[in-house]
């Protein structure tokens, strides 16, 4: 299944809310959180990662993976927590609405 454009950053802010992570795991997360119903592309994803750093949403540092690899890891910001509840609540109000019309039939039409 293809991602709505505009919805990637508010899964990577999501799956950052439990703790930091690195890109690879940020992927995983998402393909384990959808029951691998969306795939998330590398292209994609690091450049809504630098995106998200640039837009201060996202701190950045470089560690070691669980393979004992270099690893840029990415953590929440306060900026960046406040704007996922923000989204959040836009996300959850615009598909209640776009449910409302798909749920409409055409005699309420």
């Amino acid at each position: 299944m293809n991602l709505i454009p505009g919805t990637l950053d508010i899964l990577i802010l999501k799956a950052l809310i439990f703790g930091p992570m690195h890109g690879y795991a940020v992927v995983n997360w998402i393909r384990d959180a959808t029951d691998g119903a969306l795939e998330v592309e590398e292209g994609a994803l690091y450049t809504a990662l630098h995106r998200l750093e640039k837009r201060k949403l996202l701190d950045s540092e470089w560690g070691l993976s669980e393979n004992n690899r270099r690893a840029k890891y990415y953590a929440l910001t306060e900026a960046g927590r406040r704007h996922l509840v923000a989204e959040i609540q836009n996300w959850n109000a615009y598909s209640a609405a776009v449910g409302k019309v798909l749920q409409r039939s055409e005699a309420t039409a």
